[in-house]
């Protein structure tokens, strides 16, 4: 599937909502996976590329020894601003906005590249791939994250077809086109040897539980705490609104009132330099 330029926007409130509704509940469980698999890499320096608002960055903190050096990058300002407001205690960071597809490093500066749900918004996944193995000394690892197919992640996939009921004249299709758009271990495994991973990497499927406090936060999440944003709005003044009502009804009738759970499922990628 192309990739929109509006599939990059994270502008405007976006960066506050994500942490507020996506972080606790989509993105914690899989940070602390992530921070887990870096401390037993016991890497010395790390960049983490598409940070976003900073969840992996705290949860590498917290495992990381006080030597290891950590340079933390996003493509969009907010979102890096966002992560350096909430901060990393006790440890010295280097904050950069750096575009994954150009990374401002020297060759072989780091030990491990880490990120967490970028991937899938790269224009240029090889190229992705061949800058992060550049800036690799030989030997390191880069690590990253991706998601399941839709259907194995539930709150997205209900509000996906809420959408296409929504709005079924032109359905809004951002969620299965990007942050679910690029789950098939044929196609990674392709990029990444276009991007000079010659290994096969390690591939895991990580299956976590999502939690929220009520079937309003994943709708005011996946509607107006992502890209989804300036899709809806284009559709009109009340657009996004309408859409956040219908999810939040479909997700209520899924799920039930009060606290809900549901399924979510990533694939974890190892690649060696």
């Amino acid at each position: 599937m192309s990739t929109p330029n509006t599939d990059k926007l994270f502008t405007g409130p976006i960066p506050e909502l994500y942490e507020r509704y996506l972080v606790p509940m989509i993105f914690q469980p899989y940070a602390d996976d992530m921070a887990s698999r870096v401390a037993e890499r016991r890497p010395a320096s790390v960049l983490e590329i598409a940070a976003g608002t900073g969840v992996v960055t705290r949860a590498m903190a917290k495992v990381l020894p006080e030597e290891a050096e950590l340079t933390v990058t996003d493509l969009n300002a907010p979102m890096l601003a966002r992560a350096e407001a909430t901060g990393v205690s006790g440890r010295v960071v280097q904050w950069r906005q750096a575009d994954a597809m150009q990374l401002p490093f020297d060759d072989g500066s780091f030990d491990l590249v880490v990120c967490q749900f970028g991937v899938m918004f790269f224009p240029d996944k090889p190229r992705a791939f061949a800058e992060a193995r550049r800036v690799l000394k030989p030997g390191g690892t880069l690590l990253f994250n991706v998601w399941d197919r839709i259907e194995e992640n539930e709150f997205a996939n209900a509000v996906s077809r809420a959408l296409a009921a929504c709005f079924p004249d032109s359905p809004p299709d951002f969620m299965a086109r990007t942050p679910h758009g690029y789950h098939r271990r044929d196609v990674i495994e392709r990029d990444l040897a276009a991007g000079g991973f010659a290994t096969v990497p390690g591939f895991d499927t990580v299956a976590k539980r999502s939690r929220a406090e009520s079937a309003q936060a994943p709708a005011m999440g996946f509607c107006q705490a992502t890209p989804m944003r300036a899709e809806l709005e284009g559709r009109g003044a009340d657009a996004m609104q309408r859409a956040t009502d219908y999810c939040a009804a479909a997700l209520r009738s899924q799920f039930g009132e009060g606290p809900i759970e549901g399924k979510i499922s990533a694939h974890v990628i190892a690649a060696r330099a």
